[in-house]
């Protein structure tokens, strides 16, 4: 990885660190389709949470029973991983994910 980030800087796209057996931060660039973020959110640094689950089509029904209304849908994200995306009252994002047997980050290909 140290060598990629020195000779091809722009071919990296995702980071993951594992911090715990299948448990990661994910860093990653912003996209250039990516809308601005309101003011407080100008800055460098978090823009969102992951929460991991094992089933995500469940977690999407339990949160419309509890009258939360997802933001997206269930789908899977270019990493190979099941997504959804919800916020909170305060309007911060987060993101429900599930792992699939193509995920990069049960794969370790990170390409």
């Amino acid at each position: 990885m140290a060598a990629l980030a020195e000779s091809d800087p722009e071919g990296i796209f995702y980071t993951y660190i594992e911090i715990a057996p299948g448990q990661f931060i994910e860093l990653f660039p912003a996209s250039e389709k990516q809308k601005p973020h309101t003011e407080w959110n100008e800055y460098v640094g978090y823009s969102h949470i992951a929460l991991m689950v094992d089933d995500i089509f469940e977690a999407e029904k339990e949160l419309l029973a509890a009258g939360i209304t997802p933001d997206t849908k269930p789908s899977k994200g270019p990493s190979g991983t099941w997504q959804m995306w919800v916020h909170d009252p305060d309007g911060n994002r987060f993101e429900i994910m599930q792992y699939t047997e193509t995920s990069y980050q049960v794969t370790s290909h990170f390409s």
